[in-house]
């Protein structure tokens, strides 16, 4: 049995998603997220399936023949955390995450209270360098 993709470009715009975001300080914190986001990219915010807001996408294939599409980077704004998605940085992660701040890390995400408890520039800079890792590695 194939597998289908669940978490996919959908049409609900970014913006809108934010919008519905609760709390006023988490809601603040996507805005500035994806503004952040959309810089260290060049890409616009897309929505990928219900709550995550992605920047970019690259089609993967494995060598077991599974395959899919991603953003190159995205982010969630949880209730508990700002969640992250930069899984194409692998090379100097620890040197990103020794400088970002106040954060817990997962493989390939960041989890984040607040936005104002991490080095902004250091999250813009990680955002950067996982995009460019992603669309060297899975050219068009």
């Amino acid at each position: 049995m194939a597998y289908e993709q669940k978490t996919r470009p959908g049409a609900t715009s970014a913006a809108d998603f934010i919008a519905t975001v609760e709390d006023p300080k988490r809601r603040a914190d996507a805005e500035a997220a994806c503004a952040l986001l959309a810089e260290a990219t060049g890409e616009p915010p897309v929505m990928w399936g219900p709550s995550i807001v992605g920047f970019g996408a690259y089609h993967y294939r494995y060598a077991s023949g599974h395959e899919g599409d991603a953003p190159l980077v995205g982010f969630s704004p949880r209730k508990a955390n700002l969640v992250f998605y930069l899984s194409g940085c692998e090379e100097r992660r620890d040197e990103f995450l020794s400088r970002l701040g106040k954060h817990k890390a997962g493989k390939g995400c960041v989890y984040v209270s607040r936005l104002g408890d991490v080095d902004a520039g250091v999250l813009k800079e990680m955002a950067a360098a996982s995009a460019a890792s992603l669309r060297t590695r899975y050219p068009a």
